[in-house]
């Protein structure tokens, strides 16, 4: 099913008063947010306030009571949605890498091309041996996950994510579990994809990282963006007391 609604002068994602609940617990609260084509957004916020869960609606794993999502036209919560149609166009890496255990590194990268888009496995391979390299893991390709660290467990999620070539990539706290040494491997892959023009967004605490590689970075409390803009405006002229104290208590 090709979309031809949608344009690049057009948010690539674009999220419309978005509500969700868990039970009688209102996560969202009329979430709304444009990502355009090549962006990079951070969502920042305190814990519990609806970042994860917004991240997660963006590609149909949390459903939503109301409001709308649509990426590339597409929208997310549409019950006639082919989910195939969604996970080719969204690519999304989580906390916990989630790797096969029991499948080297080139062949949980290879899985998703082959099983789900029932590519051709030459090709396939040649490409995950392409984004192992991007990834900085040359030399790791038969590697089992046991065999590596945090970081390149989760680099290999990064280039699994990356071989089913998506337009939009969704990051939710990927290095929250990760020792401090291998943190920063982690974010180096990834401003690598942003400077590539790779759409990103990103739920992070690293705040030095979001200065640096955010066009736009929204912030959460409770359920709603409280205030948003510019890393420069956002860091330094913060105008929200809530976004002051957040700030105050991180930085």
């Amino acid at each position: 099913m090709e979309n031809n609604t949608w344009s690049d002068d057009q948010p690539i994602v674009s999220i419309q008063n978005v509500h969700k609940s868990f039970g009688a617990l209102e996560v969202l609260k009329g979430v709304s947010l444009d990502v355009m084509k090549g962006e990079v957004i951070c969502i920042i916020g305190p814990s519990g306030s609806g970042k994860s869960t917004l991240i997660r609606c963006i590609n149909a794993l949390n459903d939503i009571q109301a409001g709308s999502i649509k990426v590339e036209g597409l929208e997310v919560h549409d019950s006639k949605l082919d989910q195939l149609e969604l996970r080719k166009r969204v690519g999304m890496v989580f906390q916990q890498y989630n790797l096969f255990p029991h499948k080297t590194a080139l062949e949980n990268v290879m899985m998703a091309p082959i099983k789900v888009l029932k590519q051709p496995k030459d090709e396939v391979e040649k490409r995950a041996r392409a984004l192992i390299e991007k990834v900085r893991l040359q030399g790791k390709e038969d590697a089992y996950p046991g065999e590596l660290s945090g970081g390149q467990q989760q680099r290999v999620a990064i280039a699994r994510s990356l071989a089913m070539n998506p337009d939009v990539m969704l990051f939710d706290e990927v290095t929250a579990a990760l020792d401090p040494e291998t943190v920063k491997e982690v974010l180096v892959t990834i401003k690598d994809l942003a400077e590539e023009g790779m759409t990103c967004i990103l739920v992070t605490h690293e705040m030095g990282f979001a200065r640096e590689i955010a066009d736009h970075i929204y912030f959460t409390d409770r359920g709603v963006i409280v205030e948003h803009g510019p890393p420069d405006t956002f860091f330094d002229n913060a105008s929200d007391p809530r976004t002051r104290e957040f700030l105050s208590q991180i930085l």
